[in-house]
């Protein structure tokens, strides 16, 4: 019997990152929190702020995955969105969430006050929880599987904090690199015939080659993925034995 594998989504949303004024760091920061709570990042969806692509990515993500994460568009201004977006993807409402009034009326109490833009940070699809925010006041926001926060790393992390342990998930997917100075098309037979031999029947091993070249030599880092700590370490040690005999030599953690 193959086991169950819980699968998340991410809807990046923002002008900035599609123009290239921000590089988003998000991506990176999600797929390793939701490994360790034994969640695969599936898929990546980054979208400008238009309501309409918000609402499609939003719908079609969020049916095929456990899990749909959203970062961005939930600020003070005009163009913040998001939770407008999200609420039209499920056909609700909009409401000022007390408690996030009350958290933002106590952050601002010494900061200018509570003005009718950052109230828009106390707004909610009708019915939504809150993700606590110990960094800037304003709240994330859950409702279903939908999980909205902000775009700001270091904010992010914060939520992902907060929610660590809540979510119901697998096994972490463990992992472990070979390294080899050897072009990747040279191997790539023996990549897949390893790949398949360990991966039984819920596919729980895969191989990734990552080519690089440096100081003019072509080479590659194979990352052996298991959530099964024993299939993982057989899994490398077979590779490792079948590129050697090959002539090709790997390094432990890559190169």
């Amino acid at each position: 019997m193959s086991e169950r594998i819980w699968t998340a989504a991410l809807v990046v949303i923002g002008d900035e990152i599609l123009s290239g004024r921000t590089q988003d760091k998000n991506v990176a920061q999600l797929a390793s929190w939701l490994n360790v709570q034994g969640i695969r990042l599936a898929e990546v969806r980054i979208v400008a702020d238009v309501e309409d692509a918000i609402v499609e990515a939003v719908n079609t993500l969020r049916a095929r995955n456990d899990y749909l994460f959203t970062t961005g568009g939930i600020g003070p201004t005009h163009d913040d969105i998001t939770v407008d977006a999200i609420a039209a993807a499920l056909s609700i409402g909009v409401e000022v969430h007390p408690d996030a009034r009350a958290i933002l009326e106590r952050y601002y109490e010494t900061r200018g006050g509570l003005t009718e833009a950052r109230l828009r940070m106390a707004r909610v699809p009708s019915g939504a929880t809150l993700i606590e925010n110990r960094v800037s006041g304003a709240p994330g926001i859950r409702i279903g599987n939908i999980f909205v926060m902000a775009g700001v790393p270091h904010i992010t992390a914060g939520m992902l904090d907060a929610l660590t342990g809540t979510l119901e998930g697998g096994r972490p997917v463990r992992s472990a690199t070979l390294g080899c100075w050897v072009a990747e098309s040279e191997v790539a037979d023996t990549l897949r015939s390893v790949e398949k031999d360990h991966r039984g029947d819920g596919g729980e091993v895969s191989i990734g080659s990552y080519p690089f070249f440096r100081d003019g030599r072509t080479g590659a880092n194979f990352v052996v993925r298991s959530p099964d700590p024993e299939r993982l370490e057989a899994c490398v040690a077979d590779l490792a034995t079948r590129l050697a005999d090959l002539g090709y030599p790997t390094t432990r953690d890559g190169i």
